[in-house]
């Protein structure tokens, strides 16, 4: 298969049928065979049959996985990419935020063997915002990517941590997947950093970004749960950001 699309869900009963008749058009637009793997985070509600009743284009197949007790956005994403099989394994957040066409722009860094890892970026001269976050969400995600670089070491030319659209070659996916410790909101940060630990390239590409009006994070939650799990990655990798 060429690729592998993994769709972490909380709740998105809503949304996660558009979802995945976005991404079955898109692969059977490109003439690309893959999966699409919805990894349901302990939903209470009906995402996941949704799913199972959700048609696709033909040479399209999609799985569901997941489990009963919500746990967070790591652990789905790192559920979803290590049951994935295909040649590139991207993970890209439900609601279609991110118009599907902008995957080529990464899968072509990583054809042309300009870089390892291929990341979406909303802060890019050529990246398109079509519809805003609220202003005081754009002063937390500000004072969060400054709080991240600071703390974390990660570098100043990769500019969005957070975008949920990101592809990497099988290989290293599993890689550095089978590794992650953390189950939550940081698992980008770990996953960056054991990327630079063992040398893998990493470029970001422009995306035409819509912002989400039913985002459900906590800002004081979302703070709290920040200063836990980077103590965690620190513990793991050491202050060099390297297995300890």
């Amino acid at each position: 298969m060429d690729l592998s699309i993994v769709i972490p869900v909380y709740n998105e009963a809503q949304k996660i049928r558009h979802d995945i008749m976005a991404a079955s058009g898109f692969l059977s637009g490109h003439k690309m065979t893959g999966e699409i793997i919805v990894v349901d985070d302990g939903s209470t509600d009906q995402s996941s049959e949704v799913v199972k009743n959700t048609a696709v284009a033909e040479g399209v197949s999609v799985k569901l996985t997941g489990y009963k007790e919500h746990t967070g956005k790591g652990k789905a994403v790192k559920t979803g990419i290590m049951e994935a099989g295909s040649g590139l394994i991207m993970f890209i957040d439900s609601g279609n935020c991110v118009p599907y066409d902008n995957i080529t722009r990464g899968i072509d860094l990583l054809k042309s063997g300009e870089c390892d890892i291929a990341h979406g970026s909303r802060f890019l001269a050529r990246s398109l915002i079509t519809r805003p976050r609220k202003a005081y969400r754009r002063m937390v995600s500000f004072l969060f990517r400054k709080f991240i670089h600071l703390l974390s070491r990660i570098p100043g030319n990769l500019t969005d941590t957070q975008c949920g659209l990101k592809i990497y070659p099988k290989e290293i996916a599993h890689e550095l997947y089978a590794a992650c410790i953390t189950d939550g909101f940081l698992f980008d940060i770990e996953i960056i950093l054991r990327s630079r630990e063992k040398g893998y390239r990493i470029m970001e590409f422009p995306i035409e970004w819509t912002s989400d009006p039913d985002s459900r994070l906590s800002v004081r939650a979302t703070f709290l749960r920040i200063f836990f799990e980077l103590r965690m990655i620190r513990k793991a990798l050491g202050p060099s950001g390297q297995d300890s």
